[in-house]
């Protein structure tokens, strides 16, 4: 797996809008890049509730989100459709990205829960890992974000 430190791997998808997703189009602007398990899960809806409901204060703290899961592309689309997503959610059932940040367990090949925030040049800046505790995910990021955004007026 990433740690801190490590320059985050270019990756290349498509969201369920058709758009293409690239890691370098967010060159000078914090990335938010979080794993999770499982489509339609009780824990991963919580997560993505979490990090729906809080996308407008991670943007005012100049990240942007996307979400990544090993399901099929077609469940990552109903599923962002079903809790009203409109941050990239990528299925990733070749397990390719997963593979290239070191999150899948290794035999039942799932996405461990696992976020990266990025920063804006590529630099892996913190890893948070909570498999249980889902909101832990977006408090952690939250307070990571606000440390290097400094204090507000």
């Amino acid at each position: 797996m990433l740690s801190a430190g490590d320059a985050a791997p270019d990756f290349e998808s498509v969201d369920c809008g058709g758009r293409p997703v690239r890691l370098r189009a967010f060159a000078g602007r914090r990335v938010v890049l979080f794993f999770f398990p499982k489509a339609f899960s009780v824990g991963c809806t919580e997560e993505i509730r979490h990090f729906r409901d809080n996308q407008a204060r991670i943007r005012e703290l100049g990240a942007e989100l996307v979400g990544v899961s090993v399901d099929k592309f077609e469940t990552q689309c109903a599923f962002a459709k079903q809790q009203n997503v409109d941050f990239p959610l990528l299925g990733d059932a070749d397990r390719r990205l997963s593979g290239l940040y070191g999150v899948l367990w290794p035999l039942v090949r799932f996405d461990r829960r696992v976020t990266f925030i990025i920063s804006p040049d590529g630099v892996v800046e913190d890893v948070i890992k909570h498999e249980t505790r889902v909101y832990r995910h977006l408090d952690d990021v939250l307070a990571a974000l606000q440390r290097r955004a400094g204090p507000r007026p």
